[in-house]
């Protein structure tokens, strides 16, 4: 059972950036694909940006492209999103996730096996 803690949220004003962290425990880190997924309030949960086990690969939704960039420190059982130029449309709750699964599912929200708590993230105008 792998567990998953959010850090890093809060308040921002548009144009400014935070730096998410996600900490694992109870598995061992490198066997998972990790995954940032965000839910806006009366949206669904929606696929943000993933990295493969090594950190080798990574995927991004094209809404953040160019502003996002996940990366994970193996060694500290840690994923990161840091999140620059950030929009109003950013604000969400910001969910890290674990899959065993294969890289080609790494956008389906489905096949994530271990969630987090989550931590907010709000963009001023």
């Amino acid at each position: 059972q792998v567990q998953l803690v959010e850090s890093g949220g809060g308040l921002v004003q548009a144009g400014g950036s935070l730096r998410l962290s996600c900490a694992a425990s109870g598995g061992t880190f490198s066997n998972y694909v990790m995954g940032w997924f965000r839910q806006a309030p009366g949206k669904e949960r929606e696929f943000v940006a993933a990295i493969s086990r090594v950190g080798a690969g990574t995927s991004y939704d094209d809404s953040v492209k160019g502003r996002f960039t996940i990366s994970r420190d193996n060694a500290k059982n840690t994923v990161y999103l840091q999140m620059n130029s950030l929009k109003p449309e950013d604000t969400a709750a910001y969910y890290c996730a674990a899959q065993v699964g294969s890289w080609i599912s790494r956008r389906q929200i489905n096949e994530y096996d271990y969630w987090g708590q989550g931590t907010q993230v709000t963009v001023s105008s």
